[in-house]
């Protein structure tokens, strides 16, 4: 966020505290997709919040912008409340190597674009609207960095404020009955273009999310457990867990059939490598 100096030379982050006459935007995390995940945190921005914007991801994706209309609903429920939906822009997924960060900045830059439009747009001085992002804001979203790169251009002034949501990590392991970690263990997260580069050393425990291309089976023959989930925290969600190189071709198979079958998918997986311990 952005700092301001104080006389004394300390510094106050914008989006705290309720300055009149500037637009206020919530950055709310949502959970995993089940409306009770929301925290009471998140229930009172929601119900503070004149205009929620929403960014369509096209007809595939359409039961995304419903399980957040849902989760409106739940909480809303005399619907109270302003929806202004745009469209997503197109990021180039086959690029990779030198290409993929490239490709990454264009895509935020392209959004960025929208959200200042929208901002500028649909909300008076003294609104205040709300991005719902599922999971959690601080993990593996791009939407604090967005806001961010609208302040820096000065073009439309606002003050905002995260909200901490479940993340799907969370509820991945809450729904496998484990934890993220083994007693004075260290966890690490990362993504599956990572993992793709070789398991993380010094590190048994590995959170892995944003693998498009089933990395998990280049481990499949190594002493590991897997914890994988799909559409977790929704009627869709799918478990699978045991030894790696058992329940791998099974995943794998079923993550296929289930993306086909929507024409999307979010996964999360825990590997979980065995010890002598």
């Amino acid at each position: 966020m952005t700092a301001a100096e104080w006389p004394g030379g300390a510094s106050v982050v914008s989006g705290v505290g309720q300055t009149r006459g500037v637009r206020k935007i919530h950055v709310i995390g949502i959970g995993a997709g089940d409306p009770d995940q929301l925290t009471l945190q998140a229930v009172k921005a929601l119900k503070s919040t004149d205009v929620f914007f929403i960014l369509d991801k096209g007809e595939e994706k359409s039961d995304l912008v419903q399980l957040r209309r849902d989760i409106l609903d739940a909480h809303i429920p005399d619907g109270a409340y302003r929806l202004v939906e745009a469209r997503d822009p197109d990021r180039d997924r086959a690029a990779g190597g030198a290409a993929y960060s490239p490709a990454v900045g264009d895509w935020r830059s392209r959004r960025a674009d929208i959200y200042e439009d929208l901002i500028a747009r649909e909300l008076g001085e003294d609104d205040s609207g709300a991005f719902l992002v599922w999971g959690d804001p601080a993990l593996y979203d791009s939407t604090l960095g967005i806001l961010e790169e609208i302040l820096e251009r000065g073009s439309v002034s606002f003050t905002y404020d995260v909200v901490p949501g479940i993340s799907s990590v969370s509820a991945l392991v809450a729904r496998h009955r484990t934890g993220l970690n083994r007693v004075a263990r260290p966890v690490q997260i990362t993504t599956g273009r990572r993992l793709a580069e070789g398991f993380p050393e010094g590190v048994d425990d590995v959170v892995v999310m944003l693998d498009a291309h089933q990395t998990f089976e280049k481990y499949a023959g190594e002493d590991i457990d897997i914890y994988w989930g799909a559409y977790i925290g929704t009627p869709d969600e799918i478990l699978i867990s045991g030894p790696l190189g058992e329940v791998a071709p099974r995943i794998t198979r079923v993550r296929a059939e289930a993306r086909e079958r929507k024409g999307w998918i979010m996964d999360t997986y825990l590997l979980r490598r065995r010890t002598r311990e």
